[in-house]
This record gives C-alpha cells, structure tokens and sequence, in this order.
C-alpha cells in the first residue's frame, strides 16, 4: 500500500491549487472585461448611426440655406449638370 495518498498536501500542491485559483479569478475577470467591451462596442455602433443622421441632417440644412442665400449659383450648377 502507499502511504503517499493519505499525507497532507504539500507545499507544490498548495501552491499550484492557489494558482489555478488566481488563473480561474483572472478569467473570470477578463470574461466580464470582454462583456464591458462588447457593450461598448455596440453602443459606439448605435452612437456612430446617430452621428451619420445627424450629419446628414446638418448637410441638409446647410445645403438649403446655401441655395437660398446664393439662388443664381444654385441655378448655375443644375444647369452645368444638365450639360
């Protein structure tokens, strides 16, 4: 019979379940950093839409107002694109 399987465990053993404890701590870690992340992500994916529409507005805008403060540059230009 072996005496070996009913020792205490040892100072290795000791240190290698504190590790898997450390590693397990960090991954769970990291997993919820990745989980922040992919959150972010697509927030920052809705946030950069909102940007495109407002952008898109804003040139609008800007574009009305150009043609009516400039109107005979305005009819210059349909008229150089229709040609």
């Amino acid at each position: 019979m072996s005496t070996f399987s009913n020792q205490a465990p040892t100072n290795a053993t000791q240190a290698k379940d504190r590790l898997y404890g450390q590693l397990a701590s960090s991954l769970g870690r990291m997993s919820r950093a990745i989980g922040q992340t992919a959150d972010l992500c697509e927030q920052l994916q809705v946030d950069l839409h909102a940007m495109r529409v407002f952008a898109g507005l804003d040139a609008a805008k800007f574009m009305t107002v150009a043609a009516q403060l400039n109107p005979d540059e305005a009819v210059e230009e349909e008229g150089e694109n229709a040609s």
